[in-house]
């Protein structure tokens, strides 16, 4: 499996992309606020910082819920059987995207403030 031909790593981070937005209704949820903020963006215009800033919170929410999503089906594999351990670190990547999330909103909060303020002005 090491050192393949790039194309080949691709169709399996693609492959983990489908499975879990067919899988996960979280990923498609967050899938869908994603989509949101680029409405949003297109709307309201905004200066090119808050793109690459709204671009990089969607990443990292996303990338977060996947991360979560493996662990959670690592972790379901390795001990199936409820474990206050396994429950933590379920808990933990849980939180994780949670907070990520907080601050993707943290940003569009910021982001229409800021419109707000520019057009009242």
């Amino acid at each position: 499996m090491k050192n393949q031909a790039f194309h080949h790593r691709l169709s399996y981070a693609l492959a983990g992309l489908r499975a879990t937005w067919r899988h996960e209704k979280s990923f498609r949820t967050h899938g869908l606020f994603a989509f949101g903020a680029l409405l949003l963006l297109m709307v309201l215009q905004p200066e090119p910082l808050w793109w690459a800033l709204t671009g990089i919170m969607v990443v990292l929410v996303l990338a977060a819920e996947l991360i979560n999503t493996a662990l959670e089906h690592l972790a379901d594999h390795l001990h199936p059987e409820q474990h206050p351990n396994i429950k933590m670190v379920k808990d933990c990547a849980a939180a994780a995207v949670l907070l990520l999330s907080l601050g993707a909103l943290w940003l569009v909060l910021m982001l229409l403030l800021e419109k707000f303020f520019q057009t009242s002005a």
